[in-house]
């Protein structure tokens, strides 16, 4: 059976097509109805079901046999070690640290909040939660010490659990520090927290409240799995709010369950044994959906990666690890393949290793523009495959769904919404555009499974976030369009679609012909103000490593190719080259934090930005071009 005819089982009866996909999860009392409509845009899945997230993702593993299994491999370039975990020993791990957290009062419903580097027991720490039924809130490790404040007030964590440091290339981020100023600054103070120290920078423990990760488990009794309801929370993981505020995206317990499983057969073609690769960090989505629950509920190895792309110790790592332990399926962001292209273009790396264990490739988290698929298909030989998804869908929207029917690529697209989503494009009054228009995308309700149902603690703020700009839908904040054969196209953040003498003009579509430069390794276009236009777009180049050619000669050729591809219209007139540009530490651009400075505004320091400094080499740039006057 093809896509076409599996989206179209669900429109006809989605009731149906999910209480299918739940058979394939263990219930200690299978849910009687899938959907639950609770009104005013709220909805529920499998709420009178009773399962156990742990049980799913490890113990039945070990029940049905297969506990010599590796369910994790962890591959530290940064420690020059490895370790590998067995179904059946991630079992008695996860037993052990849950026993040992109940031990100190925590029980179902209990928040833990998870402040650590990626370890395994970052890992053991969220299933441990979920054996007893507690809510986990994992906070990137390294996060300053008033953000971690802000979501230690948010969630009011009874535990938790921390390690004594990061580590990146060539530096030790010490975490206890931070996290003692952030419970110095927090209105809610923990019970206790656990540390986990690491050899290259141990902690002091704080007497009275900080136990050792090692010395409170070692006599603790193992827990055994507690049934939760399928509408009970799993997790709160905080994204960031336009307010300033995080929001607390909540994550329930059988909808993601029946979600995630789906996904890893359907969408990333994997069978249970098969080694899958999500190259992110615990702290994103991508780490709770698909380094976590994902594959582990499905049966298959996960690996934890601690490194980077490039510099952990070459352009060559990613190559590496698949090579070494056989990954089947990988998944990254455009961002680190644009890394690992612009130190290594010719691809001399990849020629090192033997990739005949790689089936496919996925991108997510920045929109990934056709020269960077394109490459890395040449070089690879396998698909790669752009798919779209958000931290509060928790997996995708669209895809394409190569454990069903592998589906013509269209460059610039993620392909075809997946079954539960319904997507449309819609004008600024909700009605929905023709084919090929461009519009904000928004999903009809009810979303399918796996996706949030609600934020923690702010149900007036869910509403007002995702569900009153557009009565009936969930408004995702992207703007794009849908070709005639149903392909979608991601083409910027609704904020990032400007106007230009009245033009609509998605800066998604310039960054593609910028990116198409061969000399170009990765780029960005924001909108600046103009007292004559509106606004006017201007272009941030990186180019790649090696690059000799003048840089006015490319400036030159990258606005002649606007100019050529999109028209006149653009405007594009101007393009700055930079070294580096501002990210998150899971790799967006941060734009609207360039339009700031260029427009000369005020702005808050992004809690999620990877380097600081990387803002001033911006604005001294945008200085010496005009820009930022202050």
């Amino acid at each position: 059976m093809g896509y076409r005819e599996i989206y179209a089982r669900w429109q006809d009866n989605p009731e149906a097509f999910w209480m299918e996909a739940a058979k394939a999860i263990d219930w200690v009392q299978a849910p009687s109805r899938a959907l639950s409509d609770l009104g005013d845009g709220r909805f529920e899945w499998f709420a009178d079901g009773l399962t156990n997230t742990c049980w799913n993702a490890v113990d039945r593993h070990v029940e049905a046999g297969r506990g010599s299994q590796l369910a994790l491999i962890y591959d530290s370039p940064v420690t020059h070690s490895q370790r590998k975990i067995t179904f059946a020993q991630l079992q008695s791990r996860v037993a052990r640290l849950a026993g040992a957290l109940r031990a100190q009062g925590v029980e179902k419903g209990d928040r833990v909040l998870i402040y650590m580097p990626m370890v395994p027991e970052a890992i053991e720490a969220m299933l441990a939660c979920a054996r007893i039924g507690a809510v986990h809130s994992v906070v990137f490790g390294g996060f300053a010490a008033n953000e971690l404040a802000v979501r230690i007030d948010d969630a009011q964590p009874k535990a938790i659990l921390a390690a004594s440091c990061g580590l990146e290339p060539g530096r030790v981020i010490a975490y206890k520090p931070l996290l003692d100023s952030a419970i110095a600054l927090a209105r809610h103070t923990p019970a206790f927290c656990a540390i986990l120290q690491r050899p290259e920078q141990p902690a002091p423990l704080t007497e009275g409240r900080d136990l050792d990760w090692m010395a409170f488990q070692a006599d603790a009794p193992l827990a055994d799995c507690v049934p939760v309801a399928g509408n009970h929370p799993a997790y709160i993981l905080y994204t960031s709010g336009t307010t300033g505020q995080p929001k607390g995206v909540i994550r329930h317990t059988g909808g993601q369950l029946v979600a995630l499983n789906w996904t890893m057969k359907n969408i990333y073609n994997v069978d249970p044994g098969d080694v899958f690769w999500a190259a992110s960090d615990v702290g994103w989505v991508v780490g709770h959906s698909y380094i976590c629950y994902g594959p582990l509920i499905h049966g298959n190895t996960s690996i934890v990666f601690e490194g980077k792309p490039v510099g952990t110790p070459d352009a060559g790592t990613f190559w590496r690890v698949i090579s070494e332990h056989q990954v089947r399926s990988f998944f990254t962001a455009p961002t680190a393949f644009r890394a690992v292209k612009r130190e290594d273009p010719t691809g001399a790396q990849v020629a090192r290793y033997d990739l005949s264990c790689l089936k496919q490739v996925y991108l997510a988290g920045e929109r990934a523009d056709p020269d960077t698929i394109t490459w890395a298909q040449n070089k690879l030989g396998v698909p790669v495959v752009d798919h779209w998804w958000q931290t509060e869908t928790g997996w995708a929207i669209a895809a394409n769904p190569l454990g069903i029917e592998t589906l013509p690529t269209k460059l610039g697209s993620p392909a075809v919404p997946m079954p539960g989503y319904q997507v449309d494009i819609l004008d600024d009054t909700g009605q929905p555009l023709p084919d090929g228009e461009l519009g904000s995308i928004a999903v009809k309700l009810p979303l399918p499974p796996g996706t949030l149902p609600t934020l923690w603690n702010a149900d007036a703020r869910f509403h007002d976030s995702y569900l009153s700009a557009f009565p009936g839908y969930y408004e995702t904040g992207d703007a794009g369009m849908i070709d005639a054969d149903g392909y979608l196209y991601i083409m910027a953040r609704t904020d990032d679609v400007i106007n230009v003498a009245g033009h609509r003009l998605s800066t998604g579509a310039m960054e593609e012909v910028l990116q198409d430069h061969p000399d170009v390794a990765e780029c960005a276009v924001i909108g600046v103000a103009d007292t004559l236009k509106g606004q006017t777009p201007l272009g941030f180049l990186c180019l790649n490593a090696g690059c000799t050619r003048p840089e006015a000669e490319i400036v030159a050729e990258v606005v002649q190719r606007v100019r050529d591809v999109i028209g006149p219209v653009a405007a594009f007139k101007q393009a700055l080259v930079v070294n580096r540009l501002p990210k998150t530490r899971s790799g967006k651009i941060l734009r609207a934090t360039m339009v700031h400075i260029a427009n000369d505004t005020p702005y808050k320091m992004p809690a999620t930005i990877d380097d600081p400094a990387i803002l001033d080499e911006i604005k001294n740039t945008l200085q010496r071009n005009g820009f930022a006057t202050a």
